[in-house]
């Protein structure tokens, strides 16, 4: 089942609480319970024990696991009442009058977050004044994170225009939203009615999005395990072999690869797979003169014709 961010907020908030009356509960009992993988509730509880009575630092929730049970050290210390100080309640106030601002959100929760906004302000006295004086505005992406989020929510269909780099172009499609999910950036993963295939969006590449009134209906799939990262290659990916100076040797820490061999100058032989290869060209001209790729021979001509190109067009 796909899940969104609202759900997944929602979910550890129940976590609390079962946790609360079963200490030393299985791992297998409680995801089975509250209907996640083991790896899902695993990635729960790495966020829990950030989270706590105070941002600044005091009372955090002491939970831990040694993989097959849950333990929560302290559960008497968050639990008692708490006590909102002048610079946790700006913050509140700063942060709820944001988001009640944002495009797509649903007009019940807009309307439920003001009365909540309005209980705090009266509770925090002169601090709500402060408040007033402070205002947040949200990058371009937020305002499509609350589309995406409320098209899962509704089970509605998507129009995008989004920039695809590999192909440096500006593309129009309609999707059914399946789920959002960071890894680094926050990505959407929908089924893409124009390449009638799972694809998964940026959403800070999206330059226009529209909640369309058509219901979404995507093909059931199989959600991935990404617990190893976003690129995962597969074995019947095409293989590319690229040589880097010491200068390019981050490229592998930051792409899957096969095998990395010492090079006699410091650098690495990085053997890698992808399903794009043609995307590689982008990394050989980052490199520069500190690697190139190397095989497949088409690709490497590929990639120097590009750089080339890159070099005329300076000229000129």
């Amino acid at each position: 089942m796909a899940t969104n961010a609202i759900d997944q907020t929602r979910r550890m908030l129940s976590l609390v609480t079962y946790l609360r009356e079963r200490p030393g509960a299985r791992v297998g009992d409680v995801a089975r319970a509250f209907g996640i993988t083991e790896d899902e509730l695993i990635a729960d509880l790495d966020v829990l024990p950030m989270c706590g009575t105070s941002f600044r630092g005091g009372d955090l929730l002491d939970i831990d696991t040694d993989g097959d049970r849950i333990w929560w050290h302290n559960p008497d210390d968050v639990a008692e009442p708490l006590r909102l100080a002048a610079d946790e309640a700006t913050a509140l106030l700063v942060a709820a009058r944001a988001v009640a601002t944002l495009p797509g959100l649903r007009e019940g929760d807009r309307q439920a977050l003001l009365r909540a906004t309005a209980k705090l302000e009266a509770a925090a006295g002169e601090a709500a004044g402060a408040s007033a004086r402070l205002s947040v505005t949200f990058e371009s992406e937020g305002g499509v994170f609350a589309d995406v989020d409320r098209a899962i929510a509704e089970r509605r269909r998507l129009w995008l225009r989004y920039y695809s780099p590999a192909r440096d172009e500006l593309t129009e499609r309609e999707v059914d939203p399946i789920r959002l999910f960071a890894v680094g950036h926050t990505y959407m993963e929908a089924w893409c009615r124009l390449s009638e295939a799972r694809r998964t969006f940026r959403l800070d590449r999206v330059a226009e999005i529209k909640l369309l009134d058509a219901p979404a209906d995507p093909p059931p799939v199989e959600l991935r395990d990404l617990s190893e990262g976003l690129v995962q290659p597969a074995a019947e990916d095409p293989e590319v072999s690229v040589e880097v100076g010491p200068g390019g040797r981050w490229v592998a820490e930051y792409y899957p690869h096969d095998s990395a061999e010492e090079l006699p100058d410091g650098g690495l032989r990085i053997t890698l797979r992808t399903p794009d290869p043609t995307s590689l060209r982008r990394l050989a001209l980052r490199l520069g003169r500190d690697g190139r790729i190397v095989a497949p021979q088409a690709l490497a001509d590929s990639a120097r014709r590009a750089a080339e190109q890159a070099l005329a067009a300076y000229g000129a």
